[in-house]
Protein backbone atom coordinates (compact mmCIF):
# COMPACT_ATOMS: atom_id res chain seq x y z
CA UNK A 1 0.00 0.00 0.00
CA UNK A 2 1.56 3.31 -0.50
CA UNK A 3 0.64 6.82 1.43
CA UNK A 4 -0.67 8.10 -1.92
CA UNK A 5 -3.80 6.09 -2.18
CA UNK A 6 -4.71 5.99 1.50
CA UNK A 7 -7.99 8.03 1.08
CA UNK A 8 -8.59 10.67 4.53
CA UNK A 9 -11.94 9.52 6.16
CA UNK A 10 -14.28 11.64 8.33
CA UNK A 11 -13.06 12.56 11.91
CA UNK A 12 -15.25 10.32 14.41
CA UNK A 13 -15.71 7.64 12.46
CA UNK A 14 -13.18 5.36 14.70
CA UNK A 15 -12.59 5.13 18.43
CA UNK A 16 -15.94 6.63 19.07
CA UNK A 17 -14.64 9.72 18.63
CA UNK A 18 -12.11 9.28 21.53
CA UNK A 19 -8.73 10.50 20.87
CA UNK A 20 -6.09 8.12 19.81
CA UNK A 21 -2.95 7.65 21.96
CA UNK A 22 0.29 5.84 20.42
CA UNK A 23 2.23 4.68 23.45
CA UNK A 24 5.43 2.58 22.90
CA UNK A 25 9.33 2.43 23.61
CA UNK A 26 11.43 5.32 21.79
CA UNK A 27 11.94 4.00 17.85
CA UNK A 28 8.40 2.33 18.17
CA UNK A 29 7.57 4.78 15.26
CA UNK A 30 4.84 6.35 17.22
CA UNK A 31 5.36 10.14 15.81
CA UNK A 32 6.02 8.66 12.33
CA UNK A 33 2.93 6.64 12.31
CA UNK A 34 0.88 8.82 14.22
CA UNK A 35 1.44 11.82 11.55
CA UNK A 36 0.14 9.48 8.57
CA UNK A 37 -2.95 7.95 10.91
CA UNK A 38 -3.87 11.30 11.66
CA UNK A 39 -3.43 12.59 7.66
CA UNK A 40 -5.87 9.55 7.43
CA UNK A 41 -8.60 9.84 9.62
CA UNK A 42 -8.46 13.53 8.94
CA UNK A 43 -7.47 14.36 12.77
CA UNK A 44 -5.09 16.94 14.34
CA UNK A 45 -1.69 15.24 15.36
CA UNK A 46 0.24 16.22 18.34
CA UNK A 47 3.16 14.72 19.98
CA UNK A 48 3.45 15.37 23.24
CA UNK A 49 7.37 15.79 23.78
CA UNK A 50 7.29 19.02 20.97
CA UNK A 51 4.74 20.62 22.72
CA UNK A 52 6.56 19.82 26.03
CA UNK A 53 9.33 21.60 24.36
CA UNK A 54 7.27 24.56 22.55
CA UNK A 55 6.19 24.86 26.32
CA UNK A 56 9.68 24.93 27.62
CA UNK A 57 11.17 26.69 25.08
CA UNK A 58 14.04 24.10 25.30
CA UNK A 59 14.58 20.94 23.64
CA UNK A 60 13.98 17.27 25.79
CA UNK A 61 17.41 16.87 26.06
CA UNK A 62 17.91 20.30 28.05
CA UNK A 63 14.91 19.89 30.27
CA UNK A 64 16.69 16.51 31.34
CA UNK A 65 19.62 18.37 31.97
CA UNK A 66 18.48 21.43 33.52
CA UNK A 67 15.94 20.20 35.61
CA UNK A 68 15.82 16.62 35.63
CA UNK A 69 14.03 13.72 34.73
CA UNK A 70 10.83 14.30 37.73
CA UNK A 71 10.81 17.79 36.35
CA UNK A 72 10.36 16.64 32.58
CA UNK A 73 7.39 13.65 34.02
CA UNK A 74 5.70 16.47 35.60
CA UNK A 75 4.92 18.49 32.59
CA UNK A 76 4.80 15.98 30.23
CA UNK A 77 1.52 14.86 32.72
CA UNK A 78 -0.09 18.18 32.50
CA UNK A 79 0.86 18.42 28.40
CA UNK A 80 -0.83 15.35 27.98
CA UNK A 81 -3.69 15.80 30.62
CA UNK A 82 -4.20 19.45 28.91
CA UNK A 83 -3.75 17.83 25.33
CA UNK A 84 -6.73 14.85 26.09
CA UNK A 85 -9.08 17.70 27.49
CA UNK A 86 -10.09 19.21 24.13
CA UNK A 87 -11.14 17.46 20.60
CA UNK A 88 -10.47 13.99 19.67
CA UNK A 89 -6.95 13.92 18.29
CA UNK A 90 -3.93 11.63 17.30
CA UNK A 91 -1.35 11.95 20.20
CA UNK A 92 2.18 10.28 20.27
CA UNK A 93 3.35 9.90 23.69
CA UNK A 94 6.87 9.81 24.74
CA UNK A 95 8.01 6.53 25.78
CA UNK A 96 7.97 6.83 29.71
CA UNK A 97 4.62 9.01 29.71
CA UNK A 98 2.57 5.67 29.87
CA UNK A 99 3.95 4.71 32.73
CA UNK A 100 2.41 7.34 35.13
CA UNK A 101 -0.51 5.67 36.36
CA UNK A 102 -2.24 9.63 36.70
CA UNK A 103 -1.98 9.59 32.42
CA UNK A 104 -2.79 6.13 32.24
CA UNK A 105 -6.06 6.56 33.99
CA UNK A 106 -6.61 10.00 31.69
CA UNK A 107 -5.90 8.04 28.41
CA UNK A 108 -8.23 5.31 29.45
CA UNK A 109 -10.93 7.71 30.20
CA UNK A 110 -10.67 10.02 27.15
CA UNK A 111 -8.77 8.11 24.67
CA UNK A 112 -7.79 4.80 22.86
CA UNK A 113 -4.73 3.45 23.74
CA UNK A 114 -2.53 1.94 21.16
CA UNK A 115 0.65 -0.14 22.24
CA UNK A 116 3.06 -0.18 18.93
CA UNK A 117 5.28 -2.89 20.30
CA UNK A 118 8.58 -3.64 18.43
CA UNK A 119 11.31 -6.50 18.51
CA UNK A 120 14.34 -4.51 20.18
CA UNK A 121 16.91 -5.12 17.44
CA UNK A 122 14.44 -2.96 15.35
CA UNK A 123 14.47 -0.58 17.64
CA UNK A 124 18.30 -0.21 18.33
CA UNK A 125 18.20 0.10 14.51
CA UNK A 126 15.99 3.00 14.50
CA UNK A 127 17.22 4.37 17.79
CA UNK A 128 21.07 4.18 16.31
CA UNK A 129 23.24 7.49 16.23
CA UNK A 130 20.66 9.55 17.29
CA UNK A 131 21.73 12.05 20.68
CA UNK A 132 18.51 13.37 21.23
CA UNK A 133 17.52 10.82 23.72
CA UNK A 134 18.68 11.49 26.84
CA UNK A 135 18.00 7.76 28.37
CA UNK A 136 20.17 6.30 25.71
CA UNK A 137 23.42 9.07 25.96
CA UNK A 138 24.34 7.30 29.90
CA UNK A 139 25.78 3.90 28.87
CA UNK A 140 25.10 1.08 25.77
CA UNK A 141 22.05 1.99 24.44
CA UNK A 142 21.14 -1.69 23.41
CA UNK A 143 21.57 -2.49 27.52
CA UNK A 144 19.14 0.79 27.84
CA UNK A 145 16.57 -0.55 25.60
CA UNK A 146 16.72 -3.98 27.10
CA UNK A 147 16.26 -2.68 30.74
CA UNK A 148 13.58 -0.22 29.24
CA UNK A 149 11.91 -3.31 27.80
CA UNK A 150 11.44 -5.29 30.99
CA UNK A 151 10.29 -2.42 33.00
CA UNK A 152 7.92 -1.05 30.68
CA UNK A 153 6.23 -3.71 28.11
CA UNK A 154 4.17 -4.81 31.08
CA UNK A 155 2.85 -2.10 31.62
CA UNK A 156 2.36 -1.22 27.83
CA UNK A 157 0.25 -4.20 27.90
CA UNK A 158 -2.01 -2.15 29.19
CA UNK A 159 -2.91 -0.62 26.38
CA UNK A 160 -6.26 -0.75 24.53
CA UNK A 161 -4.19 -2.45 21.15
CA UNK A 162 -1.40 -3.71 20.31
CA UNK A 163 -0.12 -3.38 17.34
CA UNK A 164 3.34 -5.37 16.58
CA UNK A 165 5.66 -3.66 14.49
CA UNK A 166 7.81 -4.61 11.64
CA UNK A 167 10.09 -3.29 9.13
CA UNK A 168 7.35 -3.16 6.80
CA UNK A 169 6.82 0.56 5.18
CA UNK A 170 5.57 3.44 7.65
CA UNK A 171 2.07 3.25 5.63
CA UNK A 172 1.85 -0.15 6.39
CA UNK A 173 1.76 -0.43 9.65
CA UNK A 174 -0.19 3.09 9.72
CA UNK A 175 -2.75 1.00 7.64
CA UNK A 176 -2.93 -1.78 9.96
CA UNK A 177 -3.52 0.20 13.08
CA UNK A 178 -6.25 2.25 11.17
CA UNK A 179 -7.88 -1.33 10.73
CA UNK A 180 -7.79 -1.94 14.36
CA UNK A 181 -9.02 0.94 15.56
CA UNK A 182 -11.88 0.73 12.96
CA UNK A 183 -12.50 -2.85 14.53
CA UNK A 184 -11.88 -1.97 17.81
CA UNK A 185 -15.27 -2.18 20.19
CA UNK A 186 -14.78 -1.37 23.93
CA UNK A 187 -16.11 -3.54 26.41
CA UNK A 188 -19.78 -2.54 27.86
CA UNK A 189 -19.10 -1.09 31.72
CA UNK A 190 -21.52 -1.58 33.93
CA UNK A 191 -20.69 0.33 37.14
CA UNK A 192 -22.31 -1.10 40.47
CA UNK A 193 -22.32 2.07 42.70
CA UNK A 194 -21.55 0.96 46.54
CA UNK A 195 -20.97 3.38 48.80
CA UNK A 196 -17.65 1.94 49.89
CA UNK A 197 -16.49 -0.30 47.40
CA UNK A 198 -18.13 0.33 44.36
CA UNK A 199 -16.48 -1.58 41.15
CA UNK A 200 -17.10 -1.83 37.08
CA UNK A 201 -18.19 -4.92 35.37
CA UNK A 202 -16.78 -5.11 31.54
CA UNK A 203 -18.54 -7.14 28.97
CA UNK A 204 -17.46 -7.69 25.85
CA UNK A 205 -15.87 -10.39 23.61
CA UNK A 206 -12.12 -11.40 24.40
CA UNK A 207 -11.89 -9.94 27.86
CA UNK A 208 -10.03 -13.36 29.10
CA UNK A 209 -7.21 -12.45 26.52
CA UNK A 210 -6.26 -9.23 27.75
CA UNK A 211 -7.48 -9.90 31.37
CA UNK A 212 -4.37 -8.80 32.64
CA UNK A 213 -4.04 -5.31 31.52
CA UNK A 214 -8.06 -4.93 32.81
CA UNK A 215 -7.38 -6.16 35.98
CA UNK A 216 -3.68 -4.64 36.36
CA UNK A 217 -5.22 -1.31 37.78
CA UNK A 218 -6.97 -2.48 40.27
CA UNK A 219 -4.56 -4.64 41.95
CA UNK A 220 -2.81 -4.01 45.16
CA UNK A 221 0.34 -5.68 43.77
CA UNK A 222 1.33 -7.67 40.59
CA UNK A 223 0.21 -10.97 41.93
CA UNK A 224 -2.82 -13.09 42.15
CA UNK A 225 -3.73 -16.76 42.46
CA UNK A 226 -6.07 -18.24 40.47
CA UNK A 227 -8.86 -20.51 41.20
CA UNK A 228 -11.01 -22.07 38.70
CA UNK A 229 -11.64 -26.30 37.88
CA UNK A 230 -10.79 -28.95 35.98
CA UNK A 231 -13.77 -28.49 33.21
CA UNK A 232 -12.69 -24.97 32.81
CA UNK A 233 -9.37 -25.09 33.18
CA UNK A 234 -8.74 -26.46 29.75
CA UNK A 235 -10.52 -24.25 27.83
CA UNK A 236 -9.74 -20.67 29.45
CA UNK A 237 -6.97 -21.25 31.79
CA UNK A 238 -3.84 -21.07 29.61
CA UNK A 239 -5.54 -17.87 27.62
CA UNK A 240 -5.52 -16.15 31.47
CA UNK A 241 -2.15 -17.11 32.31
CA UNK A 242 -0.35 -15.78 29.29
CA UNK A 243 -2.42 -12.41 29.90
CA UNK A 244 -1.46 -12.17 33.44
CA UNK A 245 2.54 -12.74 31.86
CA UNK A 246 2.35 -10.26 29.39
CA UNK A 247 0.93 -7.71 31.88
CA UNK A 248 3.64 -9.13 34.27
CA UNK A 249 1.36 -10.04 37.12
CA UNK A 250 2.87 -13.38 38.90
CA UNK A 251 0.06 -16.06 39.39
CA UNK A 252 0.15 -19.60 40.69
CA UNK A 253 -3.30 -21.82 40.17
CA UNK A 254 -5.67 -23.64 42.11
CA UNK A 255 -7.92 -25.98 40.56
CA UNK A 256 -10.76 -28.03 41.81
CA UNK A 257 -12.87 -30.53 40.35
CA UNK A 258 -16.17 -29.28 38.73
CA UNK A 259 -19.94 -29.12 40.39
CA UNK A 260 -22.06 -27.93 43.51
CA UNK A 261 -20.00 -30.74 45.49
CA UNK A 262 -16.87 -28.71 45.53
CA UNK A 263 -18.85 -25.82 47.47
CA UNK A 264 -18.25 -27.08 50.44
CA UNK A 265 -16.58 -26.43 53.83
CA UNK A 266 -13.76 -29.21 53.21
CA UNK A 267 -12.87 -27.24 49.88
CA UNK A 268 -13.13 -24.19 51.08
CA UNK A 269 -10.66 -24.97 53.88
CA UNK A 270 -8.24 -26.81 51.68
CA UNK A 271 -7.94 -23.69 49.78
CA UNK A 272 -7.14 -21.53 52.67
CA UNK A 273 -4.51 -24.32 53.53
CA UNK A 274 -2.96 -23.85 49.64
CA UNK A 275 -3.04 -20.31 49.95
CA UNK A 276 -1.09 -20.56 53.60
CA UNK A 277 1.70 -22.56 51.49
CA UNK A 278 2.32 -20.79 49.11
CA UNK A 279 3.16 -17.71 51.39
CA UNK A 280 -0.10 -15.27 49.86
CA UNK A 281 0.34 -12.34 51.67
CA UNK A 282 -3.01 -9.58 51.87
CA UNK A 283 -1.81 -7.81 48.73
CA UNK A 284 -2.01 -10.53 46.73
CA UNK A 285 -5.54 -10.83 44.57
CA UNK A 286 -7.64 -14.37 43.57
CA UNK A 287 -9.13 -14.51 40.74
CA UNK A 288 -12.38 -16.38 40.39
CA UNK A 289 -11.99 -18.23 37.13
CA UNK A 290 -15.07 -20.58 36.46
CA UNK A 291 -19.34 -20.28 36.71
CA UNK A 292 -20.74 -19.74 40.09
CA UNK A 293 -19.34 -22.50 42.11
CA UNK A 294 -16.02 -21.44 41.55
CA UNK A 295 -17.01 -17.96 41.96
CA UNK A 296 -18.73 -18.60 45.24
CA UNK A 297 -15.85 -20.46 46.62
CA UNK A 298 -13.39 -18.37 45.71
CA UNK A 299 -14.78 -15.10 46.81
CA UNK A 300 -15.80 -16.92 50.68
CA UNK A 301 -11.75 -17.85 50.51
CA UNK A 302 -10.85 -14.37 49.85
CA UNK A 303 -13.09 -12.85 52.22
CA UNK A 304 -11.83 -15.09 55.35
CA UNK A 305 -7.99 -15.22 54.29
CA UNK A 306 -6.19 -12.93 56.38
CA UNK A 307 -9.28 -11.19 57.13
CA UNK A 308 -9.95 -10.49 54.01
CA UNK A 309 -8.16 -10.18 50.34
CA UNK A 310 -8.85 -8.83 46.83
CA UNK A 311 -10.28 -10.73 44.59
CA UNK A 312 -11.63 -10.97 41.09
CA UNK A 313 -14.36 -12.63 39.34
CA UNK A 314 -14.00 -14.00 35.75
CA UNK A 315 -17.31 -15.59 34.88
CA UNK A 316 -17.27 -17.88 32.53
CA UNK A 317 -20.70 -19.35 32.20
CA UNK A 318 -24.34 -17.00 31.18
CA UNK A 319 -25.75 -17.82 35.04
CA UNK A 320 -22.49 -16.59 36.89
CA UNK A 321 -21.97 -13.61 34.07
CA UNK A 322 -25.90 -12.28 34.68
CA UNK A 323 -25.85 -13.46 38.69
CA UNK A 324 -23.34 -15.04 41.41
CA UNK A 325 -20.35 -12.53 39.68
CA UNK A 326 -22.45 -9.12 41.01
CA UNK A 327 -22.95 -8.25 44.08
CA UNK A 328 -21.22 -9.81 45.97
CA UNK A 329 -23.24 -13.12 47.73
CA UNK A 330 -20.00 -15.67 48.73
CA UNK A 331 -20.30 -18.51 50.42
CA UNK A 332 -20.16 -22.75 50.39
CA UNK A 333 -23.06 -25.38 50.79
CA UNK A 334 -24.16 -27.03 54.05
CA UNK A 335 -25.87 -31.03 54.46
CA UNK A 336 -28.53 -28.60 56.19
CA UNK A 337 -29.32 -26.05 52.78
CA UNK A 338 -26.90 -24.00 50.09
CA UNK A 339 -25.22 -21.02 50.91
CA UNK A 340 -26.23 -21.15 54.70
CA UNK A 341 -22.32 -20.18 55.17
CA UNK A 342 -20.72 -17.65 53.40
CA UNK A 343 -20.23 -13.28 53.67
CA UNK A 344 -20.39 -10.06 51.62
CA UNK A 345 -17.66 -9.65 49.76
CA UNK A 346 -17.82 -7.71 46.86
CA UNK A 347 -14.96 -8.31 43.96
CA UNK A 348 -12.79 -5.35 42.89
CA UNK A 349 -13.78 -6.32 39.13
CA UNK A 350 -15.76 -7.89 37.01
CA UNK A 351 -14.96 -9.16 33.38
CA UNK A 352 -17.95 -11.21 31.62
CA UNK A 353 -16.43 -12.45 28.79
CA UNK A 354 -19.26 -12.97 25.78
CA UNK A 355 -16.17 -15.27 23.76
CA UNK A 356 -16.09 -17.63 27.24
CA UNK A 357 -19.70 -18.51 26.62
CA UNK A 358 -19.78 -19.97 22.99
CA UNK A 359 -18.08 -23.10 24.88
CA UNK A 360 -20.97 -23.78 27.10
CA UNK A 361 -23.18 -26.49 26.24
CA UNK A 362 -26.88 -25.44 25.21
CA UNK A 363 -27.90 -26.61 28.91
CA UNK A 364 -25.63 -24.32 31.02
CA UNK A 365 -26.99 -21.30 28.50
CA UNK A 366 -30.85 -22.03 29.52
CA UNK A 367 -29.38 -22.13 33.52
CA UNK A 368 -28.46 -18.84 32.60
CA UNK A 369 -31.21 -17.74 30.82
CA UNK A 370 -33.66 -18.18 33.80
CA UNK A 371 -31.77 -15.44 35.34
CA UNK A 372 -32.06 -13.08 32.87
CA UNK A 373 -36.29 -13.68 32.18
CA UNK A 374 -36.11 -12.84 36.67
CA UNK A 375 -34.76 -9.54 36.23
CA UNK A 376 -37.79 -8.66 33.51
CA UNK A 377 -40.06 -10.28 36.13
CA UNK A 378 -39.04 -8.67 39.02
CA UNK A 379 -39.49 -4.63 38.23
CA UNK A 380 -38.91 -4.68 34.18
CA UNK A 381 -41.80 -6.03 32.14
CA UNK A 382 -39.91 -4.73 29.13
CA UNK A 383 -37.36 -7.20 29.76
CA UNK A 384 -39.76 -9.65 29.77
CA UNK A 385 -41.54 -9.14 26.78
CA UNK A 386 -37.41 -8.13 24.80
CA UNK A 387 -36.65 -11.98 26.07
CA UNK A 388 -40.33 -13.62 24.96
CA UNK A 389 -39.10 -12.15 21.79
CA UNK A 390 -35.59 -12.57 21.55
CA UNK A 391 -34.93 -15.38 23.64
CA UNK A 392 -34.69 -18.48 21.38
CA UNK A 393 -32.74 -16.42 18.80
CA UNK A 394 -30.23 -15.53 21.54
CA UNK A 395 -29.81 -19.21 23.10
CA UNK A 396 -29.23 -20.26 19.66
CA UNK A 397 -25.61 -18.48 19.24
CA UNK A 398 -26.58 -14.84 18.37
CA UNK A 399 -24.03 -13.29 20.00
CA UNK A 400 -25.15 -9.41 20.07
CA UNK A 401 -28.31 -10.41 21.69
CA UNK A 402 -26.55 -12.26 24.51
CA UNK A 403 -24.29 -9.15 25.05
CA UNK A 404 -27.04 -7.00 25.09
CA UNK A 405 -29.13 -9.59 27.51
CA UNK A 406 -25.72 -9.81 29.95
CA UNK A 407 -25.36 -5.91 30.09
CA UNK A 408 -29.03 -5.40 31.09
CA UNK A 409 -29.27 -8.05 33.65
CA UNK A 410 -26.18 -6.62 35.43
CA UNK A 411 -27.32 -2.88 34.72
CA UNK A 412 -30.34 -4.11 36.66
CA UNK A 413 -28.66 -6.30 39.01
CA UNK A 414 -26.01 -3.48 39.66
CA UNK A 415 -28.91 -0.84 40.45
CA UNK A 416 -30.71 -3.23 43.16
CA UNK A 417 -27.22 -4.08 45.10
CA UNK A 418 -26.33 -0.40 45.09
CA UNK A 419 -29.38 0.21 46.34
CA UNK A 420 -29.57 -2.35 49.19
CA UNK A 421 -26.03 -4.22 49.42
CA UNK A 422 -26.13 -6.64 52.10
CA UNK A 423 -30.16 -7.14 52.12
CA UNK A 424 -30.95 -4.91 54.93
CA UNK A 425 -34.19 -3.63 54.09
CA UNK A 426 -36.93 -5.25 56.16
CA UNK A 427 -39.05 -5.07 52.55
CA UNK A 428 -38.33 -5.34 48.78
CA UNK A 429 -34.53 -4.40 48.25
CA UNK A 430 -32.48 -6.63 47.62
CA UNK A 431 -34.33 -9.61 48.51
CA UNK A 432 -36.75 -9.06 45.18
CA UNK A 433 -33.75 -10.60 43.41
CA UNK A 434 -34.54 -13.77 45.57
CA UNK A 435 -37.46 -14.30 42.91
CA UNK A 436 -37.80 -18.06 42.45
CA UNK A 437 -34.78 -18.92 44.62
CA UNK A 438 -37.14 -20.35 47.77
CA UNK A 439 -38.50 -22.90 45.69
CA UNK A 440 -35.03 -23.11 43.81
CA UNK A 441 -33.01 -24.33 46.29
CA UNK A 442 -35.60 -26.54 47.82
CA UNK A 443 -35.52 -28.40 44.86
CA UNK A 444 -31.60 -28.48 44.20
CA UNK A 445 -31.01 -29.47 47.76
CA UNK A 446 -33.88 -32.54 47.35
CA UNK A 447 -31.79 -33.16 43.75
CA UNK A 448 -29.03 -33.63 46.04
CA UNK A 449 -26.36 -30.96 44.42
CA UNK A 450 -25.19 -34.24 42.26
CA UNK A 451 -25.73 -31.96 38.90
CA UNK A 452 -29.16 -33.70 37.68
CA UNK A 453 -30.43 -30.09 38.43
CA UNK A 454 -28.68 -27.03 37.48
CA UNK A 455 -29.27 -23.77 39.93
CA UNK A 456 -30.41 -21.73 36.83
CA UNK A 457 -32.71 -24.92 35.64
CA UNK A 458 -33.98 -24.93 39.08
CA UNK A 459 -34.72 -21.21 39.48
CA UNK A 460 -36.58 -21.56 35.97
CA UNK A 461 -38.83 -24.04 37.79
CA UNK A 462 -39.45 -21.62 40.92
CA UNK A 463 -40.31 -18.69 38.75
CA UNK A 464 -43.00 -20.75 37.92
CA UNK A 465 -43.88 -21.79 41.17
CA UNK A 466 -43.98 -18.07 42.65
CA UNK A 467 -46.10 -17.06 40.09
CA UNK A 468 -48.53 -19.63 40.13
CA UNK A 469 -48.27 -19.04 44.56
CA UNK A 470 -48.40 -15.51 43.86
CA UNK A 471 -51.85 -16.14 41.72
CA UNK A 472 -52.77 -18.54 44.51
CA UNK A 473 -52.72 -16.20 47.26
CA UNK A 474 -54.83 -13.47 44.96
CA UNK A 475 -51.69 -11.07 44.02
CA UNK A 476 -51.52 -11.55 40.32
CA UNK A 477 -54.12 -12.77 37.76
CA UNK A 478 -53.87 -16.56 36.10
CA UNK A 479 -52.65 -14.84 33.10
CA UNK A 480 -49.43 -14.45 34.50
CA UNK A 481 -48.71 -17.83 35.17
CA UNK A 482 -49.69 -18.92 32.03
CA UNK A 483 -47.17 -16.40 30.55
CA UNK A 484 -44.57 -17.41 32.19
CA UNK A 485 -44.50 -21.44 32.11
CA UNK A 486 -45.54 -20.68 28.45
CA UNK A 487 -42.04 -18.74 27.81
CA UNK A 488 -40.31 -21.16 30.15
CA UNK A 489 -41.19 -24.07 28.12
CA UNK A 490 -40.85 -22.48 24.88
CA UNK A 491 -36.90 -22.03 25.36
CA UNK A 492 -36.27 -25.39 26.55
CA UNK A 493 -36.61 -25.04 30.51
CA UNK A 494 -38.92 -27.27 32.72
CA UNK A 495 -41.72 -25.39 34.27
CA UNK A 496 -42.67 -27.96 36.59
CA UNK A 497 -41.53 -29.94 39.54
CA UNK A 498 -40.03 -33.56 38.32
CA UNK A 499 -41.86 -35.76 40.97
CA UNK A 500 -40.11 -34.44 44.14
CA UNK A 501 -41.72 -34.94 48.03
CA UNK A 502 -43.79 -31.93 48.46
CA UNK A 503 -43.26 -32.83 52.31
CA UNK A 504 -39.38 -32.85 51.89
CA UNK A 505 -39.64 -29.43 49.92
CA UNK A 506 -41.32 -27.81 52.63
CA UNK A 507 -39.01 -29.13 54.91
CA UNK A 508 -35.73 -27.42 53.04
CA UNK A 509 -38.35 -24.36 52.71
CA UNK A 510 -38.16 -23.86 56.57
CA UNK A 511 -34.22 -24.31 56.53
CA UNK A 512 -34.04 -21.52 53.95
CA UNK A 513 -31.63 -18.20 55.25
CA UNK A 514 -35.20 -16.10 54.99
CA UNK A 515 -37.55 -18.29 57.07
CA UNK A 516 -38.05 -16.56 60.14
CA UNK A 517 -39.47 -17.94 63.37
CA UNK A 518 -40.95 -20.83 61.41
CA UNK A 519 -42.86 -18.93 58.80
CA UNK A 520 -41.93 -19.09 55.14
CA UNK A 521 -40.41 -15.90 53.14
CA UNK A 522 -41.34 -15.40 49.57
CA UNK A 523 -40.82 -13.05 46.63
CA UNK A 524 -43.86 -12.98 44.95
CA UNK A 525 -45.57 -10.59 42.15
CA UNK A 526 -48.68 -8.55 41.54
CA UNK A 527 -47.95 -8.84 38.41
CA UNK A 528 -45.41 -8.79 35.51
CA UNK A 529 -42.68 -6.59 36.93
CA UNK A 530 -44.29 -5.80 40.46
CA UNK A 531 -42.30 -7.98 43.04
CA UNK A 532 -42.65 -7.90 46.76
CA UNK A 533 -41.40 -9.82 50.04
CA UNK A 534 -44.00 -10.95 51.92
CA UNK A 535 -43.09 -12.62 55.17
CA UNK A 536 -45.93 -14.45 56.24
CA UNK A 537 -46.96 -17.01 53.28
CA UNK A 538 -49.67 -20.00 54.79
CA UNK A 539 -47.63 -23.34 53.88
CA UNK A 540 -50.74 -24.79 53.06
CA UNK A 541 -50.96 -22.21 50.00
CA UNK A 542 -47.09 -23.36 49.15
CA UNK A 543 -47.94 -27.05 49.91
CA UNK A 544 -51.36 -26.43 47.26
CA UNK A 545 -48.88 -24.92 45.07
CA UNK A 546 -45.96 -27.54 45.04
CA UNK A 547 -49.06 -30.20 44.30
CA UNK A 548 -50.04 -28.47 41.26
CA UNK A 549 -47.21 -28.36 39.46
CA UNK A 550 -46.26 -31.57 39.84
CA UNK A 551 -44.88 -32.37 43.45
CA UNK A 552 -46.09 -35.59 44.90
Amino acid sequence: MSETNQTPVAPGVVAGGRSIVLVGLMGAGKTAIGKRLAALLNLPFHDADQEIERAAGMTIAEIFKVHGEAYFRAGEKRVIARLLQGPQIVLATGGGAFMAPETRAAIREHGVSVWLRCALPLLLARVAGRSHRPLLNSGDPAEILARLSAERNPVYAQADLIIDGSEDPPAVTTATVAAALAAYAPAKTVRVPLANTPYEVLIGPNLIARAGAHIAPVLAQKRVVIITDETVAPLHLPTLQHSLDEAGIAHDTLIVRPGEASKSVAVWNGLLEALLERKVDRKTTIVALGGGVVGDLAGFTAACFMRGIAFVQIPTTLLAQVDSSVGGKTGVNSPHGKNLIGAFHQPVRVLADSTALATLPRRERLAGYAEIVKCGLIADPALFAWCETNGRALLGGDEALLAEAVAKAVAFKAAVVGDDERETKPNDGRALLNLGHTFGHALEAEAGYDGSLLHGEAVATGLVLATDLSARLGFCPEAAVSRVAAHISAVGLNPRINGYRAEALLAHMKLDKKAAGGRLTFVLLKGLGQAFTNADVPEEAVRATLLANGAV
